[in-house]
């Protein structure tokens, strides 16, 4: 959960954020001491005035100021690769659910139970309970096993959204007529909070997205209420 004031990332809740957030550390200490290099030259350009001949014209420099770089990009692109198809991956997932959207809320199918579905709007601000979040908070949260690994297919029923929950680090664009799909695993249990990420109309700010990570038993016994509820 973000807080205000906040500078970095939420807490990771799944590998694939933690990942990100490494890769995230990895590219900043390289931009960090390329600045800092730039800054020294620009520095000793300006405050110096003795100039070296061998400096205006020599081909190691030259050779050491175009392969030095592109090593700086491969050590900067084979990370970023590796967490690319680490996204990509779908390895036989416990539980699949859809993610529809709509203007402007959330309906969710799991897709493995026969009648087990609901719509999720936001919570309005004069409805909230003390410590609820304003903006943030849903009356049907989309429940989930802890340490399961999850699919959820992603799709919308009228125009662009985009299904995103920064902790666990997942976000893809729901397009109508077409079906998404994301994978993740959460790693421990929690309330993880997200909205859509794609300007979807005049209500787009008020269709938040609430994961719950329980354990195992807790999941089975809210989806056996809800489909009784059903």
């Amino acid at each position: 959960m973000a807080h205000p004031s906040q500078l970095g990332f939420q807490d990771a809740a799944s590998p694939l954020m933690e990942e990100l957030l490494h890769f995230h550390d990895h590219a900043l200490m390289i931009i960090f001491l390329i600045s800092t290099f730039v800054l020294y030259i620009i520095l000793a350009m300006v405050t110096t005035s003795l100039t070296n001949s061998l400096v205006l014209d020599s081909q190691e420099i030259e050779i050491i100021w175009t392969v030095l770089p592109a090593m700086i990009l491969i050590l900067i692109a084979l990370p970023s690769l590796r967490i690319l198809y680490i996204m990509d991956e779908i390895n036989d997932p416990h539980l699949t659910i859809k993610a529809v959207g709509h203007q402007w809320y959330w309906s969710y199918e799991y897709t493995d139970y026969e009648d087990l579905g609901f719509d999720s709007y936001m919570v309005p601000t004069q409805d909230l309970a003390p410590g609820q979040f304003r903006l943030l908070e849903a009356d049907h949260r989309m429940v989930i096993p802890v340490e399961s690994p999850i699919r959820v297919l992603v799709s919308a029923e009228d125009v662009l959204h985009s299904w995103a929950v920064p902790s666990l680090g997942v976000k893809m664009d729901a397009v109508p007529g077409r079906l998404n799909q994301v994978a993740f695993v959460a790693s421990r249990p929690g309330v993880f909070y997200g909205q859509c990420s794609e300007i979807c109309g005049a209500n787009h700010s008020f269709m938040p997205i609430v994961v719950e990570a329980v354990p195992l038993t807790h999941f089975e016994n809210w989806s056996s209420l809800m489909l009784e509820d059903a």
